[in-house]
């Protein structure tokens, strides 16, 4: 791994011509436009979904895991498709409780050197594989009726923090934003509201942009009790 990186690093040194950066860059941007093609194409037709976050090291055996399975059977009773980042742990079983109860199992996967790789619950014509960070989180961010997010690592708070700053700017319409886990995110949370918000940094009603919860019962019921206050009804 080590040596990757280095190579890398040396290659991103060497001289170029100016041909080879055009030819480059070109093709570059055919990639991208091919990925955002296929993922709307294909997300267009799955329906309202939520989205669900977490760490991809979490184990089978531990809390958050069943607690993810436990959130998506109760959104899938309710008519909402599930949606996760594709990979192991929290995404895995965000993709099993959905699957087992014979909802619908979205898989939006990222090809990476370590760690990530499709996991068996989704639905084998909802898979979709991305080499593009943002493009994945484009697919994230206009196809969710809402994000559960449990606990995880850089890559879930990226996901977190992308959508809240979306949604506090008027970029997207608001969605809800359920983080599972006090323990785990109260300190953040208390951070934010202690000392971006006392620093001027963010507006008071920008801490009504998200909801901390420890069940799943609450964390589904935050969603429903959402769209039924704003009078909208998924189109099932």
């Amino acid at each position: 791994m080590a040596r990757t990186r280095e190579d890398k690093i040396m290659r991103a040194f060497e001289n170029k011509t100016w041909q080879e950066i055009k030819v480059k860059d070109s093709w570059q941007i055919f990639k991208i436009m091919a990925e955002f093609v296929d993922g709307f194409e294909k997300l267009a037709k799955i329906g309202p979904c939520v989205s669900m976050f977490g760490s991809a090291r979490t184990p089978q055996d531990h809390t958050y895991y069943k607690l993810a399975e436990d959130i998506a059977r109760l959104l899938t009773e309710r008519g909402y498709g599930v949606v996760s980042g594709g990979g192991p742990g929290i995404m895995e079983a965000a993709n099993k409780g959905a699957y087992e109860a014979g909802g619908k199992s979205v898989g939006i996967n990222i090809e990476l050197p370590f760690e990530q790789f499709h996991n068996a619950y989704i639905d084998r014509d909802k898979l979709l594989q991305f080499n593009y960070f943002f493009v994945r989180k484009v697919m994230f961010m206009k196809y969710s009726q809402g994000f559960i997010v449990l606990p995880g690592g850089f890559g879930t708070m990226d996901e977190l923090f992308e959508a809240i700053t979306l949604i506090q700017t008027g970029k997207i319409a608001r969605f809800p934003i359920v983080l599972v886990g006090k323990a785990y995110y109260g300190g953040l949370f208390e951070w934010v509201k202690g000392t971006m918000l006392k620093e001027g940094n963010i507006s008071p009603e920008d801490l009504n942009l998200y909801r901390l919860v420890d069940t799943a019962e609450e964390a589904a019921e935050h969603i429903f009790r959402f769209y039924d206050k704003y009078l909208l009804k998924p189109n099932f």
